[in-house]
């Protein structure tokens, strides 16, 4: 399967997701999501129906350093029953470029879920983690690179797997691409995360075992 075939798949998996404003309000149970960016925030988190029940807070900061969003849990809740755990993804409210920033509301819509569906990737693996062990993800993830490349990559992984390589892949792109982001930040990006090359075979693979079963 050549590069073009696979993006016209991409496409063609995003039109099935392809909800109306009424039926993505189902995706809104215990989240709290600023309204500049609910309708992305709810396009990405319907690919993630195992979410439903999970309580994230979507929250605007003025500044994230070193990065534009992050999932975590609340550690306050860690202390508690499983069923008490909450989460927050920290967005930054403003897309710092090289000579400029914008509203990151106005970055391109495809951008957006896939940078939501990145971070819902995260909170996947938290879920699927006990109260200890995120604690000990913190521990490894603050001290270790080589954990931060694996985590990052399972984020994304747990993304495409859900049917947004379309949209993991125009992030990418649009961080690789872009002429007015430093080149350290691209760099990063290359260094930890699942490559274009990357995403674009795990859908092939994902595709080809479809058709298997």
């Amino acid at each position: 399967m050549n590069l073009l075939s696979v993006l016209m798949m991409l496409t063609q998996v995003a039109n099935t997701n392809d909800e109306t404003g009424a039926e993505l309000l189902r995706y809104k149970h215990n989240k709290e999501i600023p309204v500049l960016i609910e309708q992305n925030v709810l396009k990405a988190l319907a690919f993630f129906p195992e979410l439903r029940d999970a309580r994230i807070s979507f929250i605007f900061k003025r500044n994230i350093k070193g990065s534009v969003m992050q999932a975590q849990p609340v550690f306050a809740t860690l202390v508690g029953p499983r069923k008490a755990r909450r989460y927050r993804i920290n967005i930054s409210s403003q897309f710092k470029l090289i000579s400029t920033q914008m509203p990151i509301q106005d970055i391109p819509a495809d951008v957006m879920i896939g940078w939501i569906g990145h971070e819902l990737g995260h909170i996947l693996d938290y879920e699927g983690r006990s109260n200890a062990g995120l604690v000990s993800f913190g521990y490894n993830y603050y001290f270790s690179p080589k954990y931060v490349k694996h985590a990052e990559m399972v984020a994304d992984s747990f993304a495409v797997e859900r049917g947004m390589g379309n949209y993991i892949l125009a992030t990418k792109r649009f961080i690789l691409d872009h002429a007015e982001l430093p080149q350290a930040y691209k760099d990063k990006i290359s260094r930890l995360y699942l490559s274009p090359d990357v995403i674009v075979e795990q859908v092939r693979l994902l595709e080809e075992k479809k058709r298997q079963e």
